[in-house]
């Protein structure tokens, strides 16, 4: 609980990190953006007077300073018009078209782009204002201007990308952890299990020579083969399992037969699988502990009352397909999405880590998926678990 109270604390400081940042850059870009635009105004309005001085000079004007501020627009994107719409000059505009006539039309359709959005100074040529008498001077931003005005939002973009695998860092951190409890819980109770398994073995063979007709004494050997079978499903936790090619048709045999002896009559229990073996490359105890566990949940969804578990195998094309339903209570709609997640249970008793290591013990160890095909209150579930056949 501490560890996902400070997961949640640490989250909403990084969002609440994002949002300043992100909110300071957008501010602080829009003043500086705006700042520049209006002293690339200002410079235009410059080397549009130069412009003018250097159209109205005489020869006996000193042109050097003019042609200095005129030569040194080296950014800005200018485009000159005459009164009569045609272009007589530009600057800094880059011209893709294959022939001089396209170009001087590309360049006036600009212009005329740069003269709609307000960019344009009108300077006068003569003492009168007639239509002859003066030139419109178009501009546009310069190219750094144009990327300042984008970058917040590129600031912003690895910004949001930085927490989320922030975000994503932690979760499997936690993961992480989560996945080392399991495995050293798991591995502590095979430990823990084998001191007095191996008793109960040594105690077993004492009473089957003292009361060889006893036929209560089978019997408990073959739920002390059965302690030994969970141990050492348990002590596989957290290894890496050696898959086998196994016959589903076998396995389902073998829960059949365990269930049908520790379950009550008054749950019936149905096989459904194909004439001919459906093979699968698989750890045959872990398999077989999950539909177990399946199994078990159904009777416990049932509540005592008389149900039915069907246990089915089938196939399609290359996937071996295993569903166990059961007609018990069902799972509500939104407990389906937190049914596989550790510690969720809808039981008095129970610590909610069945489904849990089941579908790590499909999904991580056999590749395969597992899932809830169906579920209806008060009518039933049905487990779907999918694997790749053998070749």
């Amino acid at each position: 609980m501490q560890w996902t109270d400070r997961i949640r604390k640490v989250k909403m400081f990084l969002l609440a990190a994002a949002f300043v940042i992100a909110g300071a850059s957008l501010f602080v870009s829009h003043y500086l953006v705006r700042d520049l635009s209006k002293e690339e105004q200002n410079k235009m309005e410059v080397w549009a007077q130069a412009l003018r001085a250097l159209n109205t000079a005489d020869e006996n004007t000193d042109l050097s300073l003019v042609l200095e501020v005129i030569q040194g627009n080296n950014t800005i994107p200018v485009i000159v018009f005459d009164a009569g719409g045609h272009v007589i000059d530009f600057r800094n505009v880059k011209v893709y078209a294959a022939n001089q006539e396209d170009s001087l039309a590309y360049v006036s359709k600009l212009g005329h782009e740069f003269y709609a959005s307000g960019k344009y100074i009108k300077i006068g040529l003569g003492e009168t204002d007639t239509a002859r008498d003066y030139q419109l001077v178009c501009y546009d931003d310069s190219t750094l201007l144009k990327r300042l005005a984008f970058y917040p939002y590129i600031q912003l973009t690895v910004v949001l990308v930085f927490v989320l695998v922030a975000i994503f860092a932690l979760l499997s951190s936690k993961r992480a952890e989560q996945n080392r409890v399991w495995v050293g819980l798991s591995k502590e109770t095979a430990h823990q299990l084998g001191t007095p398994i191996s008793s109960l073995m040594a105690w077993t063979e004492i009473l089957k020579e003292t009361y060889p007709d006893d036929m209560l004494i089978p019997e408990m050997e073959t739920d002390v083969k059965r302690l030994q079978l969970i141990a050492d499903r348990f002590s596989k936790i957290g290894s890496l399992p050696e898959p086998v090619d196994t016959s589903l048709n076998d396995v389902v045999d073998h829960v059949i037969d365990y269930m049908d002896k520790r379950t009550s009559k008054t749950i019936s229990l149905i096989k459904r699988i194909p004439d001919s073996d459906i093979v699968v490359n698989i750890c045959p105890q872990l398999f077989e502990w999950v539909i177990e566990n399946l199994c078990k949940n159904a009777v416990d969804a049932m509540g005592g009352a008389n149900g039915q578990i069907t246990i089915e195998v089938s196939e399609a094309r290359n996937m071996a397909i295993v569903e166990v339903s059961d007609t018990g209570k069902g799972i509500r709609k939104k407990d389906l999405k937190n049914v596989f997640r550790p510690g969720f249970t809808t039981k008095k008793r129970g610590w909610g880590l069945g489904l849990s290591l089941a579908k790590r013990i499909i999904e991580e160890y056999h590749k395969g998926n597992i899932y809830v095909k169906s579920s209806e209150v008060g009518k039933g579930t049905t487990f779907r678990i999918e694997l790749r056949k053998s070749d």
